[in-house]
């Protein structure tokens, strides 16, 4: 199959695979009960492989190996795509395939500590893309609106937005539980799980299939296969649905709660009038708030109730990064500072600002030096493509709030250190040489037709808060 061939295929299998997806998404909110059979045809289905073997073969992660060192550029063009599809389709509609064990590998993270990462072989990373496209459509009809990672068309932001709307409002959320999991992608509880996913799903061909990418095992760094008896691992492409269908127990407990988002208004109100606590949660994946209107004390029972719901799924709260704080001391939620002071040029009125908190701001600052800190053998204008593009993403992820003054700063830490770097280079050339080569008479470095990104010209938004209605790609007309 040539070039043209496989983007006219690819075209119509994503019009197929939507309309399927939208089929499954309706019928599983018109029926909240209804349980799905035969849906092994649809992951076997050559529309859905395709899609998936796209989806695969745009990530970033295309480029890395399995335990069987083939990566999506090297099926093209030893096998092809569409005989190892035809492969792949034959060896799962005949229950021959079976997944290897994900490859280990151990990623630094702040603090010192490090994340364990599962690479999954590319065969494995399609048939659990294909399994994605079927079960996310049937799950995102239970999940509940205070759930936001891992989910299509909602962000990080969108989490931001709500914990400020409702610390904001009259209701007086002003107690929060800042939640963390300690390492949630490795101790799900498999049997646990696997209840939560047979309440929607009854084929027993997708059920096993499911179980045997929990099951297949790790192979270390050391070359030592170990088994997973917990756990879905964290860089499995369907690893993150996995974790949402478990970790919404904490959803579904805190909705139905009392004083919970389930209750009307007017009970709300009659509540507080007794000096009970109500409670509002928003997740993003395993960190989430838990907004408590109330005292300190009813922040500390909820924190040891929602310890105990997390158990069931054979998980923990991580003690130390498990925090108590009040809106007016502020706290800091998927990068972001959240905290109430007074506005400024006013002597009482009292508003909420989200604003990049300082650990952000040291996570880009240390890129910055480490990249600054590379051999001067290369040029400027590779040196200004890494920056760029790290600087770049940076800033727009921390557009919509109060980050202009953050911005000036990150502008003249970039300055500073990008002109340390070029004299390195050139330890022997005046200033005045090195701004006419590098800056063309002026300060701000260029080098090849590339300009060092400039976070000071970057203009933050106002973030609208989008409600609990946000619409699904399967919610609208196709």
């Amino acid at each position: 199959m040539n070039t043209d061939e496989l983007a006219s295929a690819l075209m119509r299998a994503e019009i197929r695979v939507l309309e399927i997806q939208t089929k499954l998404h309706r019928w599983a909110t018109n029926d909240p009960h209804k349980k799905f059979d035969d849906l092994f045809n649809l992951v076997t289905d050559p529309a859905f492989l395709l899609v998936a073997w796209d989806r695969v073969r745009g990530n970033k992660g295309a480029k890395t190996a399995g335990v069987d060192g083939r990566t999506a550029a090297s099926i093209q063009v030893t096998v092809g795509v569409q005989e190892f599809l035809n492969g792949l389709r034959s060896s799962l509609k005949d229950r021959t395939f079976c997944p290897l064990p994900v490859r280990e590998r151990m990623i630094p993270k702040a603090g010192g500590k490090l994340r364990r990462l599962g690479i999954p072989t590319i065969a494995d990373r399609v048939v659990q893309a294909s399994l994605k496209l079927v079960l996310e459509p049937i799950f995102e009809a239970d999940f509940l609106p205070c759930s936001y990672g891992f989910r299509p068309k909602r962000r990080a932001r969108d989490a931001v937005a709500e914990v400020t709307f409702l610390t904001s409002g009259n209701s007086r959320y002003d107690w929060i539980v800042e939640g963390d999991i300690k390492a949630c992608f490795d101790e799900i509880s498999h049997p646990a799980l696997m209840h939560r996913v047979r309440m929607r799903i009854s084929d027993k061909r997708v059920l096993d299939l499911v179980k045997a990418f929990l099951k297949a095992g790790i192979l270390s760094e050391e070359r030592m296969l170990r088994k997973t008896d917990a756990g879905a691992p964290q860089g499995a492409i369907l690893s993150p649905l996995l974790s949402n269908v478990a970790l919404a127990v904490l959803d579904e407990h805190i909705a139905q709660a009392p004083g919970g988002p389930s209750s009307a208004a007017h009970v709300r109100l009659r509540r507080r009038a007794k000096g009970l606590p109500n409670v509002r949660l928003v997740r993003y994946a395993d960190d989430w708030c838990l907004m408590v209107a109330g005292t300190r004390e009813d922040a500390d029972a909820l924190r040891e109730e929602i310890a105990g719901v997390l158990a069931t799924m054979g998980l923990r709260l991580s003690e130390d990064k498990t925090l108590i704080t009040h809106i007016e001391e502020g706290l800091d939620f998927l990068g972001w500072r959240i905290q109430r002071h007074v506005k400024k040029g006013t002597a009482d009125q009292r508003h909420v600002y989200t604003y990049p908190s300082k650990k952000a701001l040291a996570n880009i600052t240390g890129k910055i030096k480490t990249l600054c800190r590379q051999t001067t053998n290369q040029t400027l204008a590779d040196l200004l493509l890494g920056l760029n593009q790290a600087v770049a993403g940076w800033c727009q992820y921390f557009r919509p709030g109060v980050s202009f003054q953050t911005f000036q700063y990150l502008r003249a830490f970039l300055w500073k250190h990008v002109w340390s770097w070029i004299r390195r280079k050139h330890p022997k050339t005046t200033w005045k040489d090195l701004r006419r080569r590098y800056s063309g008479g002026r300060w701000w470095p260029s080098d090849d037709g590339i300009t060092l990104f400039d976070p000071g010209k970057v203009r933050t938004i106002v973030y609208r808060y989008r409600g609990a209605k946000i619409p699904t790609p399967w919610s609208e007309p196709i």
